[in-house]
């Protein structure tokens, strides 16, 4: 088991928001909080590692493809990888929202979004063959799928949603872990990512004027996106 100094310092690693501060984990190592263990700590940094390992696993073979596409066609479909762990509170938050447990055994069975993979591509057509490439692979298994570029959300977002499952070999076992993975075009990215800030930005009100702006915007996005689709079709010609 590691020791009391490095485990303080991976649960530190979930605890982000401020008001789960480190006052609290240096409370619980002089022994001020009695009704958490350092057993449960150290199994939440354990498995919170594990699904670590798994984003990276995903990330690597993501960098593979990417590679092995532009030896073929001399350019990266991918623009960017960007991957991410649930914070210790959102993770407490939405188990609590769903009135379920919070232990590691119902984190494991109800949640698949603590390791997010988002990948930012260049054009539409190398979102469907990223994820379909991703899927051939033999120890890549399928969960569920949600085409919010087929089929946008109401509010304009779009992006194609992913849940798998990928193995991570450790010294006496092979684990599955679930990973979420986003793919998404660069023009999809900018418009998610601006919508988020401007929806909750603290101190104002989102209003139905603003919703509709953006609606706007994201139709924009989504013909951007199908004119360069259609350049770099021409480009193959």
């Amino acid at each position: 088991m590691k020791t009391d100094n490095s485990l303080q310092k991976e649960i530190e690693l979930y605890l982000e928001e401020e008001d789960l501060d480190k006052e609290k984990i240096r409370n619980f190592f002089e022994g001020k909080l009695a009704d958490i263990s350092k057993t449960r700590l150290y199994e939440f940094s354990k498995l919170m590692a594990y699904y670590r390992c798994a984003m990276m696993e995903v990330e690597t073979k993501l960098n593979v493809l990417d590679v092995e596409f532009s030896l073929q066609h001399d350019r990266n479909p991918i623009n960017d990888i960007k991957v991410r762990l649930k914070s210790f509170k959102s993770i407490k938050e939405k188990l609590e929202r769903q009135n379920l447990p919070f232990d590691l055994t119902s984190m494991e069975e109800n949640l698949n979004d603590i390791a997010g993979v988002r990948v930012v591509c260049s054009f539409p057509a190398d979102v469907y063959m990223l994820a379909n490439a991703l899927l051939k692979q033999d120890d890549i298994t399928l969960v569920s799928k949600k085409d919010y570029i087929k089929n946008p959300k109401p509010n304009g977002y779009r992006s194609l949603h992913m849940i798998i499952t990928v193995p991570i070999f450790l010294e006496h076992e092979k684990k599955l872990m679930k990973v979420e993975i986003q793919l998404r075009t660069i023009a999809m990215d900018v418009w998610a990512s601006l919508e988020h800030q401007l929806r909750y930005k603290k101190d104002s009100v989102f209003t139905k004027e603003m919703a509709d702006e953006l609606l706007y915007c994201a139709k924009l996005s989504e013909e951007l996106d199908d004119k360069m689709d259609n350049l770099r079709s021409l480009t193959l010609q």
